[in-house]
Protein backbone atom coordinates (compact mmCIF):
# COMPACT_ATOMS: atom_id res chain seq x y z
CA UNK A 1 0.00 0.00 0.00
CA UNK A 2 1.29 3.56 -0.23
CA UNK A 3 0.39 6.35 2.07
CA UNK A 4 -0.77 9.84 1.18
CA UNK A 5 3.39 10.90 1.40
CA UNK A 6 4.59 8.12 -0.77
CA UNK A 7 5.49 5.80 1.94
CA UNK A 8 5.38 1.93 1.21
CA UNK A 9 3.76 0.17 3.61
CA UNK A 10 3.17 -3.95 3.92
CA UNK A 11 -0.07 -5.92 3.72
CA UNK A 12 -0.99 -6.69 7.18
CA UNK A 13 1.59 -3.60 8.52
CA UNK A 14 -0.35 -1.14 10.99
CA UNK A 15 0.51 2.38 11.79
CA UNK A 16 -0.32 5.69 13.42
CA UNK A 17 0.19 8.72 11.40
CA UNK A 18 1.21 11.88 12.57
CA UNK A 19 -2.47 13.34 12.69
CA UNK A 20 -2.88 10.67 15.24
CA UNK A 21 -4.96 8.29 12.77
CA UNK A 22 -4.44 4.71 13.54
CA UNK A 23 -4.09 2.90 9.47
CA UNK A 24 -3.67 -0.53 7.81
CA UNK A 25 -2.63 -2.37 4.85
CA UNK A 26 -4.86 -5.36 3.04
CA UNK A 27 -5.19 -6.30 -0.49
CA UNK A 28 -8.13 -4.25 -0.39
CA UNK A 29 -6.17 -0.93 0.01
CA UNK A 30 -5.20 1.61 3.29
CA UNK A 31 -8.29 2.00 6.20
CA UNK A 32 -7.17 5.01 8.63
CA UNK A 33 -9.76 6.14 11.65
CA UNK A 34 -8.81 8.48 14.32
CA UNK A 35 -7.63 7.44 17.16
CA UNK A 36 -8.55 10.35 19.78
CA UNK A 37 -12.09 11.59 20.77
CA UNK A 38 -13.31 15.02 19.75
CA UNK A 39 -15.39 17.20 22.24
CA UNK A 40 -18.57 17.63 21.14
CA UNK A 41 -20.75 18.88 24.26
CA UNK A 42 -19.40 22.15 25.87
CA UNK A 43 -20.05 25.65 26.45
CA UNK A 44 -18.86 26.67 22.61
CA UNK A 45 -19.58 30.00 23.74
CA UNK A 46 -16.94 30.38 26.52
CA UNK A 47 -14.72 27.14 26.01
CA UNK A 48 -12.41 26.71 23.03
CA UNK A 49 -11.12 22.66 22.15
CA UNK A 50 -7.56 22.69 21.52
CA UNK A 51 -6.46 19.60 20.00
CA UNK A 52 -2.74 18.18 21.49
CA UNK A 53 -0.66 16.33 18.89
CA UNK A 54 1.77 15.22 20.70
CA UNK A 55 -0.97 13.24 23.07
CA UNK A 56 -3.30 12.75 20.60
CA UNK A 57 -6.07 13.97 22.89
CA UNK A 58 -8.18 17.41 22.86
CA UNK A 59 -8.35 19.82 26.13
CA UNK A 60 -11.35 21.77 26.60
CA UNK A 61 -10.29 25.18 28.00
CA UNK A 62 -11.85 28.52 28.78
CA UNK A 63 -11.75 31.39 25.27
CA UNK A 64 -10.61 34.20 28.44
CA UNK A 65 -7.94 32.14 30.39
CA UNK A 66 -6.54 28.66 29.04
CA UNK A 67 -5.47 27.41 32.48
CA UNK A 68 -9.00 26.72 33.17
CA UNK A 69 -10.53 23.77 31.98
CA UNK A 70 -14.29 23.44 30.73
CA UNK A 71 -16.41 20.38 31.68
CA UNK A 72 -17.20 18.00 28.47
CA UNK A 73 -20.23 16.48 28.43
CA UNK A 74 -20.21 14.29 25.78
CA UNK A 75 -17.23 13.07 23.13
CA UNK A 76 -17.22 12.20 19.42
CA UNK A 77 -15.14 8.95 18.27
Amino acid sequence: CQGSKGELHEFGSHWKTEDCYDCSCSREGINCCSSFATPADYDKEKCVSIFIKETCTYKVVEKDDHSKECPVHGWVA
